[in-house]
């Protein structure tokens, strides 16, 4: 029953166009900011390097995988540069698309506390497409069909402005701009099997201070993309002494989350999600929802001036 319900999964993505989840999804967006806005680099005021790892849909064969590695830094008072590796998995090697973008920022002081941020990101990724692992897997499967994407390279560029300061941000960004298509490499037609989407990004959240051990910070992300509903996630996180956070999502019409973090100290954090779908696929009892674990290593280089007059920039992290 797993196999059947992933080989329909799969065959639906490919008849006539791939019209599937092109770009990854994260239920930790409010961390993994830089994977979908390039104006991000360099706003946390040191070196960021974080990694995030999802399995979707846990128990159900072949169901998508995703990695997402990034580091990003301030290079003097203005410019922010960074990298950004993402690697996204469907049906165990039948869609594997690995992206990697090298990141520039620009930030302008638009006010006393507040930053306006435009970036670039230019790179590519390489996809492959091959039809023939599903008939590995059940040989009653006929695809009608051979490799049809092999690691084929296609650059990409994308743009974002992002604004912050202490307590709120909002961001819009284009991660990938470029609307590439692709054929079938056999030979044997010329009908077009993927076309990548042009998705657009909108992110805001505002941190309210509850008390002195407690703070507040809902946010939101809206993803729109030719072709699909408008994807809306909410989400709401409390931390408690800077230390240990708490929260809760929802994705209209697909999910619920749960999410967790803890600063294990003034560098290293680890975050914690689970999606619980509330789609018909949810409902079944052929997977056990979807996991991520998150982890950010930071090192702020403060002078001995800074580290005397702004203690609290490396005792209690940024919220976002």
């Amino acid at each position: 029953m797993k196999k059947t319900i992933f080989f329909v999964l799969v065959a639906s993505l490919f008849t006539g166009q791939l019209m599937g989840q092109q770009e990854a999804q994260y239920t930790q967006y409010m961390y993994n900011t830089l994977a979908i806005n390039p104006a991000y680099a360099g706003s946390r005021g040191g070196l960021s390097i974080a990694g995030l790892h999802r399995s979707q849909w846990v128990g159900l064969d072949g169901a998508p995988v995703t990695q997402t590695l990034n580091a990003h830094s301030p290079v003097g008072e203005r410019v922010g540069i960074g990298l950004s590796i993402i690697n996204d998995n469907i049906g165990n090697g039948t869609s594997q698309e690995t992206s990697f973008d090298g990141i520039f920022s620009y930030t302008i002081p638009v006010s006393v506390d507040g930053n306006l941020s435009f970036g670039l990101k230019a790179g590519g990724h390489l996809l492959n497409i091959d039809l023939s692992r599903l008939q590995n897997q059940d040989p009653t499967f006929n695809t009608g069909q051979q490799v049809v994407v092999d690691n084929k390279f296609s650059p990409n560029f994308g743009l974002g402005a992002y604004y912050y300061t202490d307590t709120f941000y909002a961001g819009i960004s284009a991660p990938n701009i470029l609307e590439t298509e692709h054929f079938d490499s056999s030979g044997q037609n010329a009908n077009l099997l993927a076309r990548e989407r042009l998705n657009f990004y909108i992110i805001s959240g505002i941190v309210r201070e509850l008390s002195e051990d407690f703070k507040f910070k809902p946010a939101v992300l809206l993803r729109g993309v030719s072709g699909a509903p408008l994807q809306v996630d909410l989400s709401a996180n409390f931390m408690y002494q800077e230390k240990f956070t708490l929260g809760a999502a929802y994705r209209f019409g697909a999910a619920w989350s749960a999410l967790a973090g803890y600063q294990l100290n003034d560098s290293l954090m680890l975050g914690l999600a689970y999606d619980k779908e509330t789609t018909e696929l949810g409902s079944t009892a052929f997977n056990n929802g979807s996991f991520e674990v998150f982890l950010r290593y930071e090192v702020f280089n403060l002078s001995a001036k800074e580290k005397t007059t702004m203690p609290r920039r490396v005792l209690t992290p940024r919220f976002f």
